[in-house]
């Protein structure tokens, strides 16, 4: 219960988000540009200050990252069984198989921060950071038959991937942050969440695609159930530290990034059946992401 009081506020943002965008006059211009806002510019600088003035583990953040390069393998091998299973069509197959296994950033980060405080935000952006390049792989990868898109064009292109690149490197070399530009970011990165979160809200949608019923509860299977259970074994095993572990299983219980009906969209895949899956995972998880929390401990 006190885990789902601390977390229940990110969730109580996404509503807020959805309600403001269904019941007030406000055009998708306008959600549009706060999404652009909150992607190129207030999550990178949330992401390189966290990172910069953090103290790191790095034996321990090693240890987390290959157990969950090792749970993305696990959904996206999951992920794939979908199209056999379902005889699906080999364009929706291909878009919503990255739902299996991408996570969401914003949300994930906003729970790390209520858990965890800065450091748990530090920590969270560094292992989704060290994802992200595997995550486009599989995803890009598999939609590559539909598009000319190149996979780094795409890496290169991400901006939460290269402001956890720069705020790493600052950690590591050991400089100080100046105060004016530790204020300014500081600023900027306080904003992120709560804006990432209601644009998160706004973009939910049900649209109807080439996926079947018996399809999408697949993929929201492996995402919900399947990697949670997977990651709670691993954090067992290992025997991870208490922050390590409880951000490799909010991790895995993450729904699906929106960033996935953008790529699927410009890709010339299935977009509908991917809005569906970002719609339904996201709704499950406020549900969802507290009860595996809750075992955890």
């Amino acid at each position: 219960m006190h885990t789902a009081l601390l977390i229940l506020p990110n969730f109580a943002l996404i509503l807020a988000g959805l309600a403001l965008a269904r019941g007030f006059d406000y055009s998708r211009a306008f959600w549009e540009g706060l999404e652009k806002l909150v992607y190129f510019v207030l999550f990178p600088a949330l992401m390189v200050r966290s990172l910069a003035v953090s103290t790191l583990d790095l034996r321990s953040m090693g240890e987390l990252i290959a157990c969950a390069w090792g749970l993305m393998l696990l959904g996206m091998a999951l992920g794939a069984l979908a199209r056999p299973l379902f005889r699906l069509d080999a364009r929706v197959a291909a878009s919503c198989f990255q739902c299996a296994f991408r996570f969401n950033t914003y949300i994930g980060l906003a729970i790390a921060g209520s858990l965890f405080g800065a450091q748990g935000v530090a920590v969270g952006a560094l292992l989704f950071g060290a994802l992200m390049p595997l995550a486009n792989l599989g995803a890009v990868s598999m939609l590559a038959a539909h598009s000319q898109s190149s996979l780094a064009r795409e890496l290169a292109k991400n901006p939460l991937l290269t402001s956890t690149l720069a705020g790493f490197a600052w950690n590591l070399s050991g400089l100080p942050m100046p105060g004016f530009l530790d204020q300014m970011l500081r600023l900027l990165g306080q904003t992120a969440l709560p804006a990432g979160l209601l644009a998160v809200g706004a973009a939910l949608r049900l649209e109807r695609g080439g996926a079947s019923l018996a399809a999408h509860a697949w993929w929201l299977g492996v995402k919900l159930a399947a990697l949670p259970l997977a990651a709670w074994a691993l954090v067992r095993l290992a025997g991870l530290p208490p922050m390590e572990g409880g951000i490799l299983l909010m991790w895995a219980a993450l729904p699906t990034a929106s960033t996935a009906y953008i790529l699927a969209v410009r890709m010339g895949g299935d977009g509908p059946s991917v809005a569906t899956q970002i719609t339904v995972g996201t709704f499950a998880s406020m549900a969802t992401v507290p009860l595996w929390l809750a075992w955890l401990r």
